[in-house]
């Protein structure tokens, strides 16, 4: 019998959901880091749900010339891979903050069930989405609507996935999304849905909750950075 077929399941830990609303990016980004910093063995694994602002964000390793033409946005360097993307206001962040041990699961499964929770929700939608194995996010027609980065450091994740449903798509023309020069984006609106970001992560939260092996949270509404927003 091969080992994957005796490996044990994980125990299924839950999951606190936040949806945060619009968000700085900066303050939020410091935030993550702060919750994992401070978490132990007790501490809870949440999903902040948000927008930011815009801001292109380039991984720890990025090459800057990636950058074609950044203008009034805020370039802002950050411990992630990966190169350069921007965020701005219609995109759904996703950020999961998760003790990877706990779970017994490593970060390329976090990958993979951030990818598949999208692809599960457009063709719930009608429309066909795949990942890319050479590069990490969700392609419809050839073109992507989202993006995946993560860090783990003391076996906690954060940063995540961002989900185009209704955003200025221009800012990408001034940069090589991802490392990839002439990369097509879209978003949910451009394929012919329109929905709000706040509507957007109250329906992708099942196929997440699915994909990440827990009970469906509720949504708290809080609308405030839940830990350390001031931290560094």
């Amino acid at each position: 019998m091969p080992e994957s077929a005796i490996r044990p399941e994980p125990c299924r830990q839950p999951l606190r959901a936040r949806w945060l609303g619009r968000q700085p990016y900066e303050p939020t980004w410091r935030a993550m880091q702060a919750y994992t910093e401070a978490r132990d063995q007790n501490t809870p694994d949440e999903l902040w749900l948000l927008e930011h602002p815009p801001v292109f964000t380039l991984g720890m390793n990025a090459d800057p010339a990636h950058v074609l033409d950044a203008g009034s946005i805020d370039v802002v360097r950050v411990d992630r891979g990966g190169q350069v993307t921007y965020h701005g206001p219609g995109q759904l962040m996703v950020y999961p903050l998760l003790d990877l041990r706990r779970r017994e699961r490593a970060v390329r499964w976090l990958v993979s069930a951030l990818e598949s929770a999208v692809v599960d929700y457009l063709a719930a939608l009608g429309y066909r989405a795949a990942a890319r194995a050479d590069a990490p996010g969700v392609y419809v027609s050839g073109a992507k609507i989202a993006s995946v980065g993560i860090r783990v450091r003391k076996n906690g994740s954060y940063h995540g996935l961002a989900f185009n449903v209704a955003m200025d798509l221009a800012p990408f023309a001034r940069i090589n999304p991802c490392g990839y020069a002439g990369l097509a984006m879209t978003d949910l609106a451009t394929l012919g849905t329109q929905q709000s970001v706040a509507a957007s992560a109250a329906n992708l939260l099942p196929c997440l909750a699915r994909r990440l092996e827990v009970d469906e949270p509720p949504l708290s509404r809080d609308g405030f950075l839940p830990f350390g927003s001031a931290a560094h």
